[in-house]
Parts: structure tokens; sequence; C-alpha cells
């Protein structure tokens, strides 16, 4: 009898807790549900303001559609209806608020958003966000460069923004717009430079001052100097982007602080610049980048940089160098004999003194890789029947 109680008591507790877990399920899935609704109902009542005839209607939309699209990358597709709306109130006379609302509204929509951006360009908003760079609204001209800064991010706007007449008003703004504006101008010519029509256009404007002017003064940690050097890279394939270059103030040692102290993309646009530099007029640019200290950010670039940085470090290097030909085989072409020449002509003793050391360092590392790369093909050579078998093998070959 206790036996039955028990067992009668224990399925009933088991029913009551699934039970309540079901319940809890249920309660979960209405929440969600009701919640989506509700998001879908803010989204219709956004659309309906932004397309009403009322312009304090229209704000009110605009204003909410900025806010629901701010983070959610859901929002942005089920607002994008909205596009033409708020690109019409972008061309809404003597209404500052009207323009700024409803262009922070298309910056939202536009980031992440591939379809969107097309879409804004398509809808014919690149024409007033052009004009808004030379307002004297300093908010209107901030957002303008900001939403050109996101729509420049697309590979098929970029022929279309370049053919729109943008670049020039964007030079422009580099070198009088505010600060945010200068910095989301340069990015913006940075990403319109890879396409090699817009870089042609950027180049006749003469930029190469005013970005060396915002490298000078912006962390050499920033993305904004990482911009800046991957513009001035594609600006020295050009004779007039290198004499531009060495004529500025500051220049070259702009960039050789950004291979000194950058992150690894930034250090890569940085030596790269310099070595487009050198292997266009080695006699004409060696001495202007020498004298900036270059070396000591070169020797660690070459144990320490991506790949790509490392080889174009070590061909640097090599340009550097006093004589362009090859040594005698009594004296072997390697790296180090090339500092070691580079350095025996540095002027000034700490210069030299820290160049020194860094190919100490160098040296250092080099040997320890060495030493490492012995010891995998140590491993490599031991007989299979030798090595303990373990299941990370199987997947460490299909990763090939």
């Amino acid at each position: 009898m206790d036996h039955y109680s028990s067992s009668s008591s224990s399925s009933s507790s088991s029913s009551s807790v699934e039970g309540q877990a079901m319940a809890t399920t249920t309660d979960t899935n209405s929440k969600a549900a009701e919640t989506t609704m509700s998001s879908i109902s803010v989204v219709r009542r956004a659309l309906v303001l932004v397309q009403s005839d009322d312009l304090d209607s229209k704000l009110e939309g605009a204003r909410e559609i900025r806010r629901l699209t701010k983070t959610s990358q859901r929002c942005r597709r089920l607002l994008s209806d909205s596009v033409v709306q708020l690109t019409a109130m972008l061309r809404v006379p003597d209404s500052p608020e009207a323009n700024e609302s409803a262009l922070l509204a298309l910056l939202n929509l536009a980031v992440r958003d591939e379809m969107n951006k097309a879409k804004i360009v398509e809808a014919g908003a690149l024409e007033p966000i052009i004009s808004f760079l030379t307002s004297e609204n300093s908010n209107l001209q901030e957002y303008a460069t900001a939403s050109l800064l996101t729509l420049s991010a697309s590979a098929n706007n970029k022929p279309i923004i370049g053919a729109s007449g943008a670049i020039p008003l964007l030079v422009q703004t580099l070198r009088h717009g505010s600060s945010q504006a200068k910095i989301d101008a340069v990015m913006a010519l940075s990403n319109l430079s890879t396409y090699p029509n817009n870089l042609n256009v950027i180049l006749e404007m003469k930029p190469i001052a005013s970005i060396v002017d915002l490298l000078i003064s912006c962390k050499k940690s920033s993305k904004t100097a990482e911009k800046c050097c991957a513009l001035i890279e594609s600006l020295v394939e050009f004779d007039e982007g290198r004499t531009a270059l060495t004529s500025e103030d500051g220049g070259v040692l702009a960039v050789v602080e950004v291979l000194e102290n950058g992150p690894l993309q930034s250090r890569e646009h940085a030596v790269g610049a310099l070595l487009t530099m050198c292997q266009s007029d080695r006699c004409r640019y060696r001495e202007p980048i020498l004298k900036e200290g270059v070396i000591p950010g070169l020797l660690e670039l070459t144990v320490q940089g991506t790949p790509k940085s490392q080889a174009k470090a070590q061909t640097l290097l090599r340009l550097l160098r006093d004589s362009p030909y090859p040594r005698s085989e009594l004296q072997p072409d390697t790296l180090e004999n090339i500092v070691c020449n580079i350095i025996s002509q540095i002027d000034g003793d700490e210069q030299s003194s820290k160049a020194k050391k860094m190919l100490a360092d160098m040296v250092q590392v080099s040997m320890e890789q060495s030493l490492r790369h012995l010891q995998r093909r140590a491993l490599v050579c031991t007989s299979p029947s030798d090595l303990p078998i373990t299941s990370s093998c199987a997947s460490e070959v299909s990763s090939k």
C-alpha cells in the first residue's frame, strides 16, 4: 500500500513538473509572438507616418525609422519601403529639420545592408546628399559625409558616386570640414579610390596635404590612420602623388610613424607606400625615407608583420642599402648584411643604436623561428609508427 502511494505521488509530481514546463514554453512562445506582432505594428506605424502628407507626421516617422534601424537588421529590411519617402524629405526646401531627420534615417537603413545602399542611390538620394556637403549647416554637412562613407562601401555604388561629382566636394570637406567630417571624408575617399577612375579624380584634386595633416594629428593606431595610409599607398603609384608626399613637411615621417606604431593592416599600407616610392625612383626617394628613421620599423616588420608586410619590408631594405648591385660571394646578400650596410651610413648615434638593437632582436627571433621550423620538420620525418594516433589528424588534413 505504501509502495503504491509512493509511486502514485511520484507520478503525480512528474506530471505536474511536465505541465509546468509546457505552460512555461507556451507562455514564452506567446510572449515572443506578442513581441513580434508589436514590432511589426511599430514598423507599420512608422511607414504610415512617413508616407503622410503632413510634414510633422513625416518628421515623427523619420525619427522612428532612425530609432528602429539603429541596431536592428530585421527592421532595416522591413523598413526598406520608406526609402523613397525619406529621399523626398531630403528635398524639402527651407527645412533643415526634415532634411536631417531623413538623412539620419537613410544612414541607419544603409548600415550593413547592401540592398538598401543600392535602393537609396536608385531613389535619387545622391544629388541632395552631395549638395549638403556645401551646406552652411555643419550638422547637415557631417551627416551627408557619413552617408557617403556608408554608401561608398558598396562596390556597385563606387562608380556612381564618383561620376556624381562627390569627390571634389569630399576633398573640400577633408580640407575645411569639422573634425568628424574630415575623418568620414578620408574614409569615403579611401573606399572610392579602389575604383580606378575615381582614383584619377582624387589625384587631380591634390588631396595629399590634407591627408597628411589628418594623419599627423590622429592616433597612429586608429582606423583613420589606416585609411589615410591606404589612400596614400594608392596615390603614390603616380608621380604627382609621390612628389606631393615628399614635398609636404612631415609627410614621409607620418607614414614611417604608422609603420612603427600602427596595427598590422595599417603597417602593411605604410610599408607598401614607401616601397612603391623607392621602386619608382630609388635614387630620388632613398634618402627622404632613410632620414626619417625607417630602419627599426622595417626590421620589426620582417619578423612580426603580415606575410605581405614581411616581404615588402625585406624588399625595401634591399633597395635602401648603399649599393644597388648584388654583393660578391664573399659577402652574401643576407638581410643582416643589407641592414648592417644601411646602419653604417645612418647619421646620429641614437638612430644607429636603435637600429642595431632591432637587428639583434631580429636575428634572435629569426633563429628561434628557424629552430621551430627544424623541430617541425623532425616531427614530419618521424615514422608514422612512432607517432601517437590522435583524433585531430583527420581534421587537420581536411582543413588544407
